[in-house]
């Protein structure tokens, strides 16, 4: 990938979802691979992603594997072995976060640094680097100004920069969130999330006042970068990511068509630019990011802190608005949708807020229309008794639309690339040569007798149309030339054959063509990493990423966060994201405030979900939130063989 082109990255859960991503215009795919890929349930095995890449290759699309998780010691030798096969298998890069791998006798596959890696200043971004990562895959809560700081100091002939620009939000820095081990022993950095940002939680002060009762004060709503596209890009961004391997075929269809069509007229506006792989995508529907799952959205922090960015109401999707309740019968809703023309559909996902500002579901068995336009009988799944709160006027969303879930079942994608076609003599018949729009050419030869046909006019036609039906491949015509003094008479079969032939043998060319991506080159002797000391924050778990911050200058190391020895209290997640800013509690917004200035302090607050109770503590120069608490009993109590191979003990990061 070279500095001027743009790459839309897109997630996979599978292989066949993989696919798609690329068929819907994606000009990379990540997806994990039979272990190690920080995703428990989203594993494909190497013979599956080998088919995946065949597809993608043949677009000049690439394929990242993610071996992201942090590795135990006797983890790294099963890990290398699978980095093996996935290169035998045809794999572009890895994605990765464990530095011991790079002690490891890996292939010459390139590497990028995960998210994972907590990519937030210049000096970490220049390290990583000089240590042979070739993409960085930075924080999401930095701003235009930091991530351009970023790529204006890196070499960008040696490593580029990636950036996520749609779905799900961490609301800690990844890799810097440990509340999931220390609650319940599943590590988020190997893979095992058990989500705790998106529960309900009770905020109490220092004098034990409620804050806030039953508030998902650590969730996030969902990233959405549309309108920050073009300011990404002069930024330096160059790869452009979509988060969501544990999406759905609907999801990575829709939302790698709309980033495909913005970037599209984005290329076409910026010459300078182009795409990062080949062909043009057509789509059978118009790509809509409400109609998938999703929070709502924010842009976080690329344009400075907002305010409203949580989902603080609910973790699930609200949807949209389309009515309100008119009547509730026995086993039925009647709904007036705001617009006459909306159709409501058996198998219609609807929802409401209740007077709690709860969401509660409402599936749809069978919805028919009551007379009036715009006016619908809904009967649900559930019994009308169970519906909390449901009575006349209120406001009905829909989160899932059933008609947009079956078009996207269907095929809704074309992707093909441009061909110039010329067809002509040859001294055994005729000739018919491709040239594709990225410069590669072939051609076959049918051996034949050449006949002069009687209706010139209708052999030129005929010769046009079938020399240019090229349906059933990854190839469209840009121009169909027929160079001759007069017309032949040509039979169907033979021009097909010849068609057919000369498609497979610029297909032979362009595989041939297509080049492995180049392993960044570590710069010798190893450069020295930003601190000399690193606590369990470093996420060390093996002892080759130990002699990996050792030979950059390392002078003490503490072990990761599962290793448990770190048994006190300390700062399970660093977040960007501020309790006390969203819940207008923040000093610095009552500041020249008559009455509240200076009686507003950044004082910790607590917060507590059923027995897990943990502390917010607030660092006001770099405005972050420490979220701070300990390993429970029966976490600490479990078999774990510490790693003791630092020098001096750092001090604990609280």
């Amino acid at each position: 990938m070279l500095h001027h082109q743009i790459e839309l990255l897109s997630p996979a859960r599978t292989a066949d979802i993989g696919i798609e991503a690329v068929n819907h215009g994606a000009d990379a795919v990540y997806i994990g691979g039979p272990s190690f890929g920080a995703r428990t349930s989203a594993d494909n095995s190497v013979q599956d992603i080998a088919r995946l890449a065949r597809h993608a290759h043949r677009f000049g699309s690439r394929i990242y594997v993610t071996v992201n998780t942090i590795l135990r010691d006797d983890e790294l030798e099963p890990a290398r072995k699978l980095i093996r096969q996935l290169y035998d298998a045809g794999v572009d890069a890895l994605i990765i976060q464990d530095m011991g791998l790079l002690e490891l006798d890996l292939p010459p596959i390139q590497l990028h640094a995960s998210t994972q890696t907590d990519i937030r200043s210049v000096e970490k971004a220049v390290f990583l680097q000089d240590a042979g990562l070739s993409k960085l895959v930075l924080a999401r809560e930095l701003t235009l100004p930091q991530i351009r700081a970023i790529h204006d100091a890196l070499d960008p002939q040696r490593c580029l920069v990636e950036f996520f620009i749609h779905g799900a939000l961490c609301v800690a820095y990844s890799g810097q969130c440990y509340v999931s081990h220390a609650q319940t022993g599943r590590s988020a950095n190997r893979g095992d999330c058990s989500q705790a940002c998106r529960l309900p939680y009770e905020v109490k002060d220092t004098q034990g006042r409620i804050v806030a009762h039953d508030k998902h004060v650590l969730s996030m709503k969902d990233n959405n970068q549309s309108d920050n596209l073009r300011a990404l890009i002069d930024a330096g961004a160059r790869s452009f990511k979509i988060e969501g391997r544990y999406k759905d075929l609907g999801y990575v269809k829709n939302i790698t068509a709309h980033y495909r069509q913005l970037f599209d007229q984005i290329l076409e506006e910026r010459p300078e630019l182009a795409s990062a792989s080949s062909g043009r995508t057509t789509f059978t529907f118009t790509p809509d990011p409400d109609q998938n799952f999703n929070r709502e959205f924010t842009d976080y922090f690329v344009n400075g802190r907002q305010e409203d960015i949580g989902a603080f109401d609910t973790p699930k999707n609200p949807g949209r608005p389309i009515g309100f309740v008119t009547q509730v019968g026995p086993n039925w809703v009647e709904l007036q949708c705001d617009d006459e023309a909306t159709t409501v559909h058996n198998g219609d996902g609807l929802c409401y807020l209740d007077l709690h500002r709860e969401l509660v579901g409402l599936q749809i068995n069978r919805a028919e229309a009551a007379g009036a336009a715009g006016r619908w009988r809904v009967f649900p799944k559930d019994a009308i008794e169970g519906l909390r709160h449901l009575k006349r006027g209120t406001v009905i969303n829909r989160n899932r639309d059933m008609d947009w879930v079956r078009t996207l079942e269907k095929r809704s994608a074309d992707r093909r690339i441009g061909v110039w076609v010329r067809l002509s003599r040859s001294d055994a018949g005729l000739r018919l040569d491709l040239t594709d729009e990225d410069g590669h050419a072939a051609h076959a030869e049918l051996t034949c007798e050449v006949e002069v046909a009687r209706d010139a006019n209708q052999a030129r036609a005929r010769l046009h149309d079938a020399l240019g039906r090229l349906g059933e491949t990854i190839f469209s015509p840009i121009d169909v030339s027929i160079e001759a003094d007069q017309a032949w008479f040509v039979p169907a079969s033979l021009l097909n054959a010849l068609r057919r032939e000369a498609v497979a043998q610029l297909e032979l060319v362009r595989a041939k063509a297509f080049t492995r991506l180049p392993r960044g080159q570590a710069v010798e002797p190893p450069v020295k990493f930003p601190e000399d000391t690193l606590t369990y924050l470093a996420n060390v778990f093996n002892h080759k990423a130990r002699d990996f911050y050792a030979k950059h200058g390392v002078q003490v190391i503490a072990s990761a966060y599962e290793s448990h020895e770190e048994t006190g209290e300390v700062s399970l997640m660093i977040t960007k994201h501020c309790v006390r800013y969203s819940l207008s509690l923040c000093p610095k917004q009552a500041k020249g405030v008559t009455g509240v200035q200076g009686t507003v302090r950044a004082e910790p607050l607590t917060i507590t979900h059923g027995d897990h109770k943990l502390t917010l503590r607030f660092d006001c120069k770099p405005c972050e939130m420490h979220v701070v608490g300990k390993l429970k009993p029966a976490v600490a109590n479990a078999a774990t063989s510490p790693l003791t191979f630092y020098r001096q003990r750092p001090t604990e990061a609280v």
